[in-house]
């Protein structure tokens, strides 16, 4: 089992959160794993990218070669074209449809659309209206784990056990906000409706 996977958005979006949950459910399957980050600006608005590398054996690197990534998860959709080059022929994108306008040359909505839409195997949705049908908007990030947890190859009960380590210190009422908000995204992605 080998798992590549490209976390990408803007800072302020929860994407480090998305990482944590993913990595602490992958050492409770016994996977090996190693992660690299990048941040733009540490505030509100710059890139922000990680790779997250998931194996039964040892992973050398920590980098994600071009055209190697299995799954791209990303929370802003420019971005998510961004790292398309990184995403292998069978590979999997899920990304939110609503823009994080954050320059001033930002490109048009339906060219970005038109863009993904051509990807076989995707999966688009507006996080942030479905993150509030599920209580918080806060926790759109979650809902963006949801809708990825069928393609990251780890039990959805690792991911949402994840999800009560990390945030288990807030509280039971946060924890269970945040599995409400992944079940939302895990729902959406299974119905394949977006």
């Amino acid at each position: 089992m080998k798992t590549d996977i490209i976390l990408s958005g803007v800072g302020g979006q929860g994407i480090l959160s998305i990482a944590a949950v993913i990595g602490e459910a992958a050492l409770k399957e016994g996977l090996y794993m190693k992660q690299s980050e990048v941040h733009g600006m540490s505030q509100r608005g710059g890139d922000v990218q990680s790779n997250l590398r998931l194996s039964d054996k040892p992973v050398a690197s920590d980098l994600i070669p071009l055209g190697q990534a299995d799954l791209i998860i990303s929370l802003e959709p420019m971005e998510s074209l961004r790292y398309l080059p990184y995403l292998r022929e069978e590979g999997w994108l899920v990304t939110n449809i609503r823009p994080f306008v954050n320059i001033p040359n930002y490109p048009p909505m339906e060219s970005i659309m038109d863009e993904l839409s051509k990807l076989p195997n995707r999966v688009l949705l507006d996080v942030e209206t479905l993150a509030k049908e599920a209580g918080s908007p806060r926790t759109a990030n979650i809902v963006m784990l949801g809708a990825s947890t069928p393609f990251l190859g780890i039990e959805y009960e690792k991911i949402a056990d994840g999800i009560r380590s990390i945030f288990g210190r807030k509280g039971e009422e946060i924890v269970a906000l945040n599995l409400k908000a992944l079940k939302t995204g895990y729902d959406v992605a299974q119905t394949g409706q977006s």
